[in-house]
């Protein structure tokens, strides 16, 4: 049993520790709650186009870091763009994701895709299990209905006939929900894209869809229109 004098001195311990754990996180020394280290934002995963690598993600990097973002948060999903989309490239993708969320803690991701990786990244959420684990996804110019350019190589490359219209992928994606589960859809798309034919093969039902006036195909990666427009989507 504690007498007088050890009471007195135990409550003062305790004083003492809890004013210094206060200052300590008044001068921003102790550890912060953790609801202020988390992040409000998802991790966002970048998907290159056909014949494309990582590299092209540069100039949205840029500008999202400018935005606040850190290297910690931005990922580049690299690939062999010569394969088929349901077979193969989605699965990885699903794979890539996983990995991200693991590295950051977070439960979801933010996707933007750039051309046939719209297509990849799509079958990913709507047949891949995405809807449960992607919060924004964002396509850039992407072949969501097929484009009729892809014909030229469809003889010799899976991934072009994959694009074409009518193909095995388009239809499945095409069917049923075009915008499946919670997830945030976006589109953006311009009426002089050379690759994508027709121009308005881009835009899908339930999406936001937002046409970025006359714009090369690959013009759309680096255009301060359409990275404000991503931004401000993936704030949404």
């Amino acid at each position: 049993m504690l007498t007088v004098r050890q009471g007195l001195v135990a409550l003062l311990t305790l004083c003492l520790a809890l004013t210094a754990s206060a200052a300590a996180h008044a001068s921003g020394r102790g550890p912060a709650p953790a609801a202020d280290r988390a992040s409000p934002r998802s991790p966002v995963v970048f998907v290159h186009g056909y014949n494309a690598d990582p590299g092209v993600w540069g100039a949205l990097r840029g500008d999202l870091r400018a935005a606040g973002y850190t290297d910690a948060e931005l990922f580049s999903f690299g690939y062999d763009t010569h394969q088929s989309v349901n077979e193969v490239l989605a699965g990885r993708l699903g794979a890539y994701v996983e990995q991200v969320r693991r590295e950051t803690g977070a439960a979801k991701v933010d996707v933007v895709a750039h051309s046939f990786g719209s297509l990849v990244s799509r079958w990913y959420v709507k047949f891949g299990g995405g809807t449960a684990t992607v919060d924004h996804w964002v396509s850039l110019a992407g072949p969501n209905r097929g484009t009729s350019t892809a014909w030229a190589c469809a003889l010799w490359d899976q991934a072009c006939r994959d694009m074409t219209p009518g193909s095995y992928v388009v239809k499945n994606l095409g069917s049923g929900d075009a915008t499946p589960g919670e997830v945030k859809y976006a589109t953006f798309w311009s009426d002089c894209d050379e690759v994508i034919n027709p121009d308005d093969s881009v835009p899908l039902t339930g999406a936001t869809n937002t046409p970025v006036g006359c714009l090369a195909h690959n013009d759309l990666l680096g255009d301060d229109g359409t990275s404000a427009g991503v931004r401000a989507f993936l704030a949404s």
